[in-house]
């Protein structure tokens, strides 16, 4: 069953019928197909599924990712995303373009970086609604951060809690429209002789672009492969990425980069997988166990986001009181656990 694509008569008089079929790796919420049809003409079919859980909402998620296809397609140029060629919606079911992937490619940021940006640009305040917005650390995740501390015994000082309140205003994403990609993590993206696409648009939202920059400094922090990435390509990168930016909009990009990396700090569903996010408090099993995502154990990951939180806020006007506690929280986590290992450097990272 799983190798036949369930095409309904709409789908077949409009794409045509397959011819030879191919059952790809996916993640549990999604069957996905390479697809030759009559012509020839070979395309890519996606299903979004329960993945066996009838509470992981795959219609929102199906809507999601057809409204982020649809706003990626308006992309001038070299394509950001697979063109979109039918839904069936009853089925939560689309047909998409087949993109011919380089797979690993050698100093991959800055055409990532440029993809990026060109995709945060297609979207402005007359998009409001096409997609929720950004979901961002909250208050829960604040007072989460703050017990965190004290648990591993770290005072806390006193200009924290009102920089974090400060820290949550900034973040919101109402007056911010960029067409987010909401999980754009090596291996969502297609790397391609005319530039990156990005593919997997279930968690697309509209905010603040600067908190999918932020991966490149934070470790990639809804991914599995985390990586560290060194100074000189993380300068590139950022540059790129405002440059290009600058480019489409003629403006500068709006906000705080160390804000955006300060709230990938403070949420821990930011140490897990996808399917364990909102089931627990996650930085509070950090005092009492290590818990691997991928190569990377929880208190790494920590440790990294951090060290980066620390020395973009050492100076920094509205969260310096954060940054002196990031420190005193990394020289604990790695007084106590001296075996945590750095994240890997971004060229060495494990490739499938």
């Amino acid at each position: 069953m799983t190798k036949r694509v369930p095409f309904d008569e709409a789908l077949l008089s409009t794409v045509g019928a397959p011819r030879a079929v191919k059952l790809l790796d996916s993640s549990p919420r999604s069957r996905v197909w390479r697809v030759r049809l009559a012509g020839p003409r070979t395309v890519v079919v996606k299903q979004i599924t329960d993945g066996g859980d009838p509470g992981a909402d795959a219609d929102t998620r199906f809507a999601r990712e057809a409204a982020g296809l649809r706003l990626a397609g308006r992309a001038a140029g070299p394509a950001v995303a697979p063109a979109v060629l039918a839904v069936d919606p009853s089925s939560r079911l689309m047909v998409l373009e087949h993109v011919d992937d380089l797979g690993r490619t050698d100093d991959w940021m800055p055409g990532y970086a440029e993809a990026l940006a060109r995709l945060h640009a297609l979207t402005g305040p007359a998009d409001v609604g096409a997609l929720p917005p950004w979901r961002g650390p909250t208050a829960a995740d604040a007072e989460s951060f703050l017990a965190l501390a004290r648990a591993l015994d770290v005072p806390v000082p006193s200009g924290v809690p009102g920089e974090l309140a400060g820290l949550l205003e900034r973040l919101e994403p109402t007056a911010h429209h960029a067409l987010l990609h909401g999980d754009p993590c090596p291996g969502n993206d297609l790397r391609t002789a005319e530039g990156v696409r990005f593919v997997d648009f279930e968690r697309a939202s509209l905010g603040n672009g600067l908190v999918e920059l932020a991966y490149f400094r934070i470790g990639f922090p809804t991914c599995w492969c985390a990586m560290s990435v060194a100074a000189a390509p993380l300068t590139e990168v950022e540059d790129v990425y405002r440059a290009t930016w600058r480019g489409l909009t003629g403006r500068d990009v709006p906000g705080d980069l160390a804000d955006a990396c300060a709230g990938w700090l403070i949420q821990g569903d930011a140490l897990v997988e996808r399917a364990h996010r909102g089931t627990a408090d996650q930085l509070a099993r950090v005092p009492v166990e290590d818990f691997a995502w991928g190569y990377i154990s929880a208190r790494e990951r920590l440790v990294h986001r951090l060290v980066v939180v620390a020395g973009l806020t050492r100076d920094h006007d509205h969260l310096h009181a954060l940054g002196r506690l990031c420190t005193a929280l990394a020289g604990r986590l790695l007084a106590r656990w001296p075996g945590l290992r750095p994240l890997p450097a971004h060229d060495t990272r494990p490739w499938y």
